[in-house]
């Protein structure tokens, strides 16, 4: 426990949340993709993360359910503040640098240059730095002055819509009024962007409507749900104005379907699924090899309730050699007694892990839905993973196994779902 890497995570909100938005087709930023991946570094001693929590409201739930603690910097006070959330954090990692020797590791969650300064002076100070962004929106310079550095959208558990089918940005909560941000690397500041029109199907005015003076998007209420609401309409004109093109609702139906890792939402994988995708960062993240000792404590860093008799097993390797039984893991003599190495079966190729799609369509029939695809895909293989195949999402995935004809995906407007078929 005394050579452990303990980690100290900075959040530059406002920079992660819309750099999701707007470069990863309209997605919620989710902070359990970054908890998992660093777990496998260390155990994680400080969660702070800054913003004007007035415009993420929804956001303050997450954060709030991962233990993260909210640094509030109020923006509207009558003077620009635009760089008060940056000072506050530059200020709070250098402090904590010279008051916490035991911190070893800073992990700055920010894709924005002006942190630069900051990640050389810390690793002056003979500290490592880990940096988190989101690609498109993340400068050339930070990565390069970062020890390693993690894009947002490679993580596993975040499945990115296509570029060509993704809607367009909602403005939801109360960030519906904010810009786009650090586009690019840039500052960007608070600038407003357009306001998301939304036409008017129904005349603005109707005889059996009572008189309701429209509400301005700007000047709407925030409520946490929804940014573009107009004005109160009677139930004929919202019948009116329900048809849309068919593209974006299928691009809305498809973000909800790889936003969720797991494939139905709520739902919690398998355990010898969670135990294969940490191990697999273990494996991608250590350059020694990885015991079951490592596996459990990391195990237990993502989920401190975790505990193997809960599965119906008295230790920890027990639990281990009925996974090696059903090869779901390998296991071989370790350091010492009782402490095996542990280590994932040989990779699936591409066309192997097409063929474990087609595999697991046929045994549902011939026909399946893909909400919930995965799940049953990894319980075939629980280390399956499309972003070690190269793919961002599921649904890529499912795309390039249509297009080699391992599988037919079509989609289905009764089911309002892709259906992945086999001949």
């Amino acid at each position: 426990m005394d050579t452990e890497e303990r980690l100290a995570v900075f959040l530059d909100y406002e920079n992660l949340a819309l750099g999701a938005r707007d470069h990863l087709g309209g997605m919620q930023f989710d902070f359990k993709p970054i908890a998992d991946a660093l777990a496998v570094r260390g155990r994680v001693v400080v969660r702070r993360a800054y913003a004007d929590w007035s415009y993420f409201d929804e956001d303050r739930r997450m954060l709030t359910r991962h233990q993260v603690e909210l640094i509030e910097m109020t923006q509207r006070m009558g003077a620009s503040r635009k760089n008060a959330a940056d000072i506050k954090m530059v200020v709070d990692a250098i402090e904590m640098a010279f008051e916490r020797e035991y911190i070893t590791t800073f992990v700055m969650c920010t894709g924005d240059s002006d942190f630069s300064p900051l990640v050389h002076k810390l690793r002056e100070l003979d500290k490592r730095v880990i940096g988190v962004g989101v690609e498109n929106s993340t400068s050339r310079l930070l990565p390069s002055a970062c020890d390693e550095f993690l894009f947002y959208d490679r993580l596993e558990g975040v499945d990115v819509p296509d570029e060509s089918e993704a809607p367009a940005p909602k403005r939801t909560g109360r960030g519906a009024g904010k810009g786009t941000g650090r586009a690019g690397g840039g500052r960007g500041g608070r600038a407003k962007a357009p306001a998301v029109e939304v036409p008017a199907e129904a005349p603005a005015e109707s005889p059996a409507e009572p008189a309701v003076p429209a509400v301005p998007v700007d000047e709407a209420p925030a409520s946490g749900t929804s940014g573009t609401r107009r004005r109160r309409k009677a139930p004929a004109a919202e019948v009116a104005a329900e048809p849309a093109p068919e593209p974006a609702v299928e691009a809305v139906v498809e973000t909800d379907l790889e936003h969720d890792d797991s494939g139905a939402p709520g739902e919690d994988a398998p355990m010898e699924v969670k135990v294969a995708q940490t191990l697999a960062d273990l494996q991608a993240s250590t350059s020694g090899s990885v015991t079951a000792s490592m596996l459990k404590r990391t195990l237990v860093r993502k989920d401190p309730t975790f505990s193997e008799s809960d599965y119906g097993f008295r230790t920890f390797g027990e639990f281990l050699r009925f996974l090696a039984d059903r090869g779901f893991v390998v296991l071989a003599p370790g350091p010492s007694t009782g402490d095996p190495e542990v280590a994932l079966p040989e990779q699936q190729d591409t066309a192997g892990a097409f063929g474990l799609l087609r595999q697991v369509v046929q045994g549902a029939g011939g026909t399946a839905p893909l909400s919930g695809l995965k799940n049953e895909v990894r319980k075939r293989r629980p280390d399956f993973s499309e972003k070690a195949l190269g793919y961002r999402g599921f649904l890529q995935f499912a795309k390039a196994a249509a297009a080699s004809d391992a599988v037919g995906l079509a989609w289905d407007d009764d089911a309002e779902d892709y259906l992945v078929t086999v001949a």
